[in-house]
């Protein structure tokens, strides 16, 4: 399960469709509807949330726009488009560690997408987020 910092304009096909699943995974197991991954660690940054499943919403939400601006046909009716529209702390080493991640995936699945985004200095994050400088999170795993 990876639930990206960055923004879900920079994933490609195969990871834009893996986060959209593992976003509704995390908001399933944070619903109490599955017994599977209670204890990920990718999940601790929202379950010290006053609302943590309001903000996977927000988080998802984010996806489903993407998903329309690439003519996906992602469910809106797997989210409840009621969240806060507060920003959640994302650390500028978390964010780097992420570019990094993605970059290496990236240089042996999609080569163009990977020669754009290794030549910008600092990935734009998704909105719900905000940077604060920190070392990575502590539920990386590294």
């Amino acid at each position: 399960m990876r639930l990206w910092s960055l923004h879900p304009k920079y994933l490609d096909r195969a990871w834009l469709l893996a986060c959209w699943r593992e976003w509704l995974l995390a908001k399933n197991v944070l619903e109490g509807n599955t017994k599977w991954y209670k204890n990920h660690p990718q999940l601790n940054r929202f379950k010290r949330l006053d609302n943590p499943i309001g903000w996977i919403n927000a988080f998802l939400s984010q996806i489903l726009m993407e998903s329309k601006n690439r003519w996906y046909n992602f469910s809106d009716s797997k989210i409840n488009k009621m969240y806060r529209e507060w920003m959640i702390e994302v650390t500028i080493w978390q964010v780097e560690f992420e570019k990094k991640h993605l970059l290496n995936k990236l240089s042996v699945r999609d080569l163009k997408r990977f020669k754009i985004l290794s030549e910008s200095e600092l990935l734009e994050i998704n909105p719900i987020f905000k940077i604060i400088e920190w070392q990575v999170e502590s539920w990386e795993r590294i």
